[in-house]
């Protein structure tokens, strides 16, 4: 008696394990000509689906990258802002 439940398990996982298996051809017998598309139904879109193209690269820029003077002058200028900010708030805190 235990050998044939031994039996029927080690079916039943096979059985499990082939059909987890077929489960992933799926797709791609969808897309067979003659097979799982009813005769019915739609044409599928000639345009791809609304999702984001996560493997096509952006065209390289036309503009050169700031140089480091430009860039410091920059970041002098913004440092600058934010100091005048800084001195504005407190005077405005303590104003009132």
């Amino acid at each position: 008696m235990p050998i044939d439940r031994m039996m029927r398990g080690l079916a039943a996982a096979i059985l499990l394990a082939s059909i987890a298996g077929l489960s992933g051809c799926a797709s791609t017998v969808a897309d067979l000509p003659g097979v799982g598309v009813p005769a019915d139904a739609p044409a599928r879109p000639k345009e791809a689906s609304g999702y984001l193209p996560v493997h096509d690269l952006p065209p390289d820029r036309s503009e050169e990258a700031m140089k480091p003077a430009d860039q410091a002058k920059l970041q002098a200028e913004l440092k600058a802002a934010r100091d005048r900010q800084e001195t504005a708030a407190a005077q405005n805190s303590t104003g009132k």
